[in-house]
């Protein structure tokens, strides 16, 4: 990769009593770039998110954000690092007795000090970009799955942060609702340039929104790919799990 690395994750080792769950993790993340972590259930994957975002501490190892190590920094420079993110969790986490408006207004509210004016025009914007407009007034349980999907995105994005981390979005969903989920995050990153790091069981699927595919494999990065190299390695470990999640045919058509 000789593009500008704005993550890196040097040799990071994580374990909750006995059990080691990162085992010295390597990864690069690249600016403007989509990046998927793939890997059986139970890996450790959603980890390598919680050491980005400074939510874990790793026992050993490196976490860097534009070249900052994020658990040397002081809190006021980690507060700073975080405004460069955005996150949209597995389950969308909206805040259930808020209406769609406010969920997507609050970070605004929080951590600007935007007039209402100000926040009303940009949630508006959000929401347009996520085609809900005219929701604003309902409640998450008025909200089909893939429609909370795009609240929790638009209030991800409300604050115009640099990455996006993205934990198992499309779980829950349908298979139609999936691929509609997979073409906004798609047009949104087209639109916005922001990075994307997606920790995702959805495979094929997601290949198709991915730069860079890597595998957590043992506790460990077995490798990180472009989505056709990744599809042709010859690593054992990479071609089973090639074989096992999108079928022996998969590679061969890739060939021709």
């Amino acid at each position: 990769m000789n593009e500008n690395i704005i993550i890196q994750l040097e040799d990071v080792r994580k374990s909750y009593g006995r059990q080691e769950v990162l085992k010295g993790i390597n990864l690069s993340i690249v600016e403007g770039k989509t990046t998927l972590i793939v890997g059986a259930s139970g890996q450790g994957k959603s980890q390598i998110i919680k050491h980005i975002l400074g939510l874990v501490k790793p026992d050993s190892g490196k976490v860097l954000v534009y070249g900052k190590e994020i658990n040397k920094v002081s809190k006021r420079e980690l507060k700073e690092i975080r405004t460069n993110f955005g996150v949209l969790f597995q389950n969308a986490a909206l805040f259930d007795s808020m209406t769609v408006y406010d969920n997507v207004a609050l970070p605004l509210r929080e951590r600007t000090k935007k007039s209402e004016d100000e926040i009303a025009r940009i949630v508006s914007e959000k929401l347009a970009l996520m085609d809900i407009e005219g929701s604003d007034d309902k409640y998450p349980a008025q909200l089909s799955g893939g429609m909370r999907k795009r609240v929790g995105l638009a209030r991800a994005l409300v604050l115009n942060p640099k990455i996006i981390f993205f934990d198992e979005p499309t779980t829950g969903l349908d298979v139609a609702k999936s691929n509609e989920i997979y073409r906004v995050f798609s047009r949104t990153q087209a639109r916005l340039g922001y990075t994307s790091v997606i920790v995702s069981h959805d495979v094929p699927k997601i290949f198709k929104l991915a730069d860079y595919v890597a595998l957590l494999h043992n506790g460990a990065i077995q490798d990180c790919l472009t989505p056709e190299k990744f599809q042709l390695s010859d690593d054992p470990v990479i071609k089973e799990f090639v074989e096992t999640t999108m079928g022996p045919l998969y590679s061969s058509e890739m060939e021709v």
